[in-house]
């Protein structure tokens, strides 16, 4: 079985390229090409789609906003694909259920794995992004991140280590700043990750984040 793709992107030369690219994988069929965000919703409306690749910048309806309504009406699965790496777009491209956002200058092996694993139900985000995550996160010091968690099923001290995590600590860092070892650092994670039934940290600061669990 071959996973469906559309692609959306207002430069041609790009989604054409895109589209010989990935119709070398077996693994994909590109069922057509779009150039705008609405033309993606409405062909995911009507259509079965797996994938749709998104650029953030496209006139009339932006990937973001594409995002949403095609997650929110759809059983498609969107993967922002671009060549910014704006602060602004990051998270409310997660917040609207993307699955993925990836840059365009990745090779085309990383784009075809991630994808893939999309497609089986993973959600893919670059180092790069999770960084830019991390620093919009510290940008202030003295500013606690903004949860949209239920932090109720938390002890205190795992609420303080949720939101270091989303501020981009490691494990050594939380141990200084909250003067405990590394070692009950990680039993602390152990037992949040339990708790939401998540895989790794990265998880967790998209949770703080968005009070979404993929």
């Amino acid at each position: 079985m071959k996973i469906k793709v559309i692609i959306a992107d207002d430069n041609s030369f790009i989604r054409e390229g895109l589209k010989i690219i990935l119709s070398t994988y077996e693994e994909f069929e590109v069922l057509d090409t779009v150039s705008d965000g609405k033309e993606a919703v409405d062909y995911c409306l009507v259509h079965e789609v797996d994938i749709a690749l998104l650029d953030v910048r496209m006139p009339n309806m932006n990937g973001v906003e594409a995002t949403k309504l095609i997650a929110s009406q759809t059983s498609t699965k969107p993967i922002i694909l671009t060549t910014f790496d704006d602060d602004e777009y990051i998270l409310e491209a997660i917040k609207n259920g993307a699955k993925g956002y990836l840059l365009k200058n990745n090779d085309p092996e990383q784009i075809r794995d991630a994808m893939k694993s999309v497609f089986q139900g993973s959600s893919i985000l670059q180092d790069v992004i999770l960084e830019k995550i991390k620093a919009n996160l510290s940008a202030a010091a003295n500013k606690e991140p903004e949860t949209k968690m239920d932090l109720t099923q938390f002890t205190e001290r795992e609420r303080d280590i949720l939101s270091l995590i989303a501020k981009g600590y490691s494990n050594k860092a939380i141990s200084k700043e909250l003067f405990i070892s590394e070692g009950t650092v990680a039993n602390y994670i152990s037992s949040i990750l339990g708790k939401t039934g998540l895989e790794h940290r990265t998880q967790i600061a998209i949770y703080y984040l968005t009070g979404k669990v993929d």
